[in-house]
């Protein structure tokens, strides 16, 4: 039985992915306590383990996945990329440009003092920094060295030995430095920082709390009775009277629903279906007496996910948006930011960015209006423009593939860089011309999580047969030269953050997470600050690590392959 599962696998290589994959999400997904290694070391593990039964697969297999993968990651970040390059992001921007370059040199000196060729540094990059997908572009640029392919082999099948062995304290070790020593290194207390920042974000807040009033979500209807007190006012008169954010949804007059607009005066004796937060409705309770009334309380309420992707709505606060017209009737309920779909406080002063996903919620015609003016409805699809997708990666890898000898060294991006910047442009221009195509999270999250996968596990078996001998030569030292690697770079982070580019201390060590592309550490420093005011530093230096990160799998390449 074991003898036919062996030659069967030998046979249809095909079927050992699936079973490593299948074993590598079944080990990353296992926790011990809230610690998990991942689906990526899963994976690699888990091909090791396969790759022992000497099953060979083709390499372009992981190169279409890979390609695919560096689109998804592109596109993703593309939006707070290109913002962080061209506005008001700079400072973050310009500070993740400092911490990865910080992290590339951590792993050269390591390299260099150490003696590692270019393919056990590429390991540690990507390990002791997590960014799995630099370990394709270093794959591409070992390939274009001066070797023979015996020496190619022998440096491919180092990658994921020294990858296995720095990953764990890259994970681990990066959030612990940046939650718990972090604060100590800042000499701050992160609860009241954080709780400090909640305060001056909230200036203009209704009754000191705009994220209550704006989630509150009630209708009720109001018979007006008394002359001069809301009847005989216009609709935008008795609107901007109310203790809070509060709107007239529909109006009865002579036993009739009737059309209406912010100039309609009401009368004595109309009834007025009314929505707003609770305590503003109480008030008008004291002015009003309050009816049943089934059909004029008959509005659809819709709840959509609002894409920003107009200028009008890009970098404006949330009370500048609920002050003008077209926000009448809408209620923020979480705002999401970047290609990790991070929640950033929903606070009066808090600015939305192009490429936001705003949950909103209101009548059905107030739904439409505001997501006519700021963007389009991000609603639930599964077709995905294959048109879009198609082409951006084969007209990014045809442009990659250009190679420019330098000195007699032959640069490029390679066709899987060229497919990472597509993404970049792609995702940017997607945000300004959303009707270009779609492509649903679902497709994403498969593109980036499978395809990544897909690449790692055939690494993993690859290099299955000579991995035990790998780890037995370089794998205590390549241990602690990951340490060196992972702390350095984020113990100086903090103290650059805050004497070089000023950040405010709430969102120091998000800024410090983004630039580290460690969504579990910034998830860890939420959690010890109580608030989610750090993730407000995370995105735009995670766009830019992100890519820069990957990039630096061929240039440590280029650097030690000389």
């Amino acid at each position: 039985m074991w003898q036919w599962l062996v030659q069967t696998l030998q046979a249809h290589p095909e079927l050992a992915i699936f079973l490593t994959l299948a074993m590598g999400y079944w080990v990353g997904a296992l926790k011990l306590g809230s610690f998990s290694l991942g689906a990526v070391t899963g994976t690699l593990l888990a091909g090791v383990l396969v790759g022992q039964l000497d099953i060979e697969i083709s390499a372009q297999i992981k190169s279409v996945f890979f390609v695919m993968f560096l689109f998804a990651v592109g596109f993703g970040v593309g939006p707070q990329f290109a913002r962080g390059i061209a506005n008001d992001g700079i400072p973050q921007a310009i500070f993740a440009v400092v911490i990865s370059c910080l992290c590339l040199l951590s792993v050269y000196i390591a390299a260099y003092v150490s003696g590692y060729g270019p393919g056990l540094a590429a390991g540690l990059l990507a390990g002791a920094q997590t960014i799995s997908a630099s370990i394709g572009l270093a794959t591409n640029a070992i390939g274009k060295l001066d070797l023979t392919p015996d020496q190619v082999q022998q440096q491919l099948d180092l990658i994921p030995v020294a990858y296995a062995v720095t990953y764990l304290f890259g994970t681990v070790g990066t959030g612990w430095i940046i939650a718990f020593i972090g604060p100590k290194l800042l000499g701050v207390d992160l609860v009241k920082e954080c709780k400090r920042y909640e305060a001056a974000m909230s200036a203009g807040n209704a009754e000191g709390n705009l994220h209550t009033a704006w989630q509150q979500y009630i209708i009720r209807a109001f018979r007006l009775e008394t002359p001069g007190l809301i009847a005989g006012k216009t609709v935008a008169e008795a609107e901007a009277n109310a203790n809070g954010r509060l709107f007239l949804e529909n109006l009865r007059r002579d036993g009739k629903i009737i059309a209406f607009d912010e100039n309609t005066v009401l009368q004595v004796g109309d009834i007025v279906a009314v929505s707003g937060k609770h305590e503003a409705l109480v008030e008008w309770a004291s002015r009003a007496t309050e009816v049943s009334d089934a059909e004029l309380l008959n509005i659809p309420i819709e709840v959509v996910d609002v894409y920003v992707a107009s200028s009008r709505a890009d970098g404006k606060t949330l009370i500048d948006l609920a002050n003008s017209s077209v926000a009448r009737g809408i209620y923020v309920t979480r705002i999401r930011r970047g290609s990790m779909g991070v929640d950033i406080p929903v606070l009066a002063q808090t600015k939305l960015n192009r490429g936001d996903i705003v949950s909103i919620r209101g009548t059905q015609k107030h739904v439409d209006a505001i997501t006519e003016e700021f963007g389009y409805a991000d609603r639930p699809t599964d077709v995905t423009s294959m048109v879009l997708v198609g082409l951006a990666i084969a007209i990014g890898g045809l442009l990659g593939a250009i190679v420019v000898p330098v000195e007699g060294v032959p640069i490029t991006l390679s066709s899987s860089g060229g497919a990472l910047i597509a993404g970049l442009v792609v995702g940017w221009v997607r945000s300004f011309f959303p009707k270009i195509g779609t492509v649903p999270s679902s497709t994403l999250w498969f593109m980036n999580s499978v395809g990544l996968n897909i690449f790692i596990a055939v690494v993993g078996i690859t290099a299955g047969p000579t991995f035990i001998a790998g780890l037995k030569q370089v794998g205590a030292e390549i241990f602690l030269w990951g340490l060196f690697a992972t702390g350095v770079p984020m113990l100086l982070a903090p103290l650059i953050g805050k004497y070089i580019f000023r950040f405010d201390p709430a969102i120091n060590l998000g800024c410090c997470g983004g630039a580290r592309t460690s969504t579990a550490s910034v998830a860890m420093v939420a959690d010890v600050a109580k608030s989610n005011v750090p993730m407000l530093g995370y995105t735009v230096p995670y766009a830019v690590s992100n890519t820069l990160l990957t990039l630096w799998g061929m240039v440590i390449v280029l650097m030690l392959g000389k």
